[in-house]
């Protein structure tokens, strides 16, 4: 038997060795979800504004994930009809190669993370990578190991910062009802109790769902 020919020659998996690394990969999805997506975004505003409001655990965390995911998928979608039509769709058709598809159907994913990252996160984990910002002429000379967690940063500091704005009329509601209990010489009863119903009223008066949804999307899509 010839070694060099059996080295060469690519090793052809059974059906359900296939079928196994295939549900390994399945379960990386959400882990890519969250990575590269508007969801990690959207589920820690949605999450502080739960706690601004003080409801505890109303809305639930299913349906924060729910709307999230949702709102996600809207967000996303023209990045992944890009995808489908100048990568998926030539792979299947068999006009180009997987890496090809591979290379091609990453472009769209990069561009939409590149302008959300801060220059600031890709400086600091480009440093740590050995890489010289300086030196690199175009977004194509950054790797993506590099571009997700600076993306990632980038969207937790931008959630964090919606979330303290979130938090000041309701912070500005339980002051003034704590003032006006201590006034009337109310100190037992729970300032909470009662300001509840009022941030609840207040949010709902104001279409909170409504205006923080639309800000979260032109925050990526731009204004409509």
């Amino acid at each position: 038997m010839d070694l060099t020919n059996l080295i060469d020659t690519p090793i052809q998996f059974s059906s359900s060795v296939n079928l196994m690394l295939f549900l390994s990969l399945i379960s990386f999805v959400p882990f890519f979800l969250i990575s590269v997506t508007s969801f990690l975004r959207i589920t820690i505003v949605f999450g502080m504004l739960r706690s601004a409001l003080g409801t505890q655990q109303s809305p639930p965390n299913m349906v924060i994930v729910s709307l999230a995911l949702f709102m996600t998928i809207f967000i996303m979608s023209p990045v992944w009809n890009d995808i489908n039509e100048n990568a998926l769709k030539p792979y299947v058709n068999g006009k180009i190669t997987q890496a090809k598809a591979i290379e091609i159907g990453q472009k769209p994913l990069r561009e939409f993370m590149f302008k959300q990252a801060s220059e600031k996160d890709l400086a600091l984990f480009a440093q740590f990578a050995g890489l010289d910002l300086k030196k690199i002429s175009q977004k194509d000379d950054i790797p993506t190991y590099v571009l997700i967690p600076a993306f990632m940063i980038s969207e937790l500091k931008t959630a964090f910062i919606i979330s303290f704005i979130l938090f000041l009329p309701f912070i500005v509601v339980d002051l003034l009802v704590a003032n006006i209990l201590l006034s009337l010489g109310m100190m037992m009863l729970s300032p909470v109790m009662i300001s509840l119903p009022f941030k609840i009223l207040l949010f709902v008066l104001v279409d909170g769902f409504n205006l923080i949804s639309r800000g979260l999307m032109m925050s990526y899509l731009g204004p409509s």
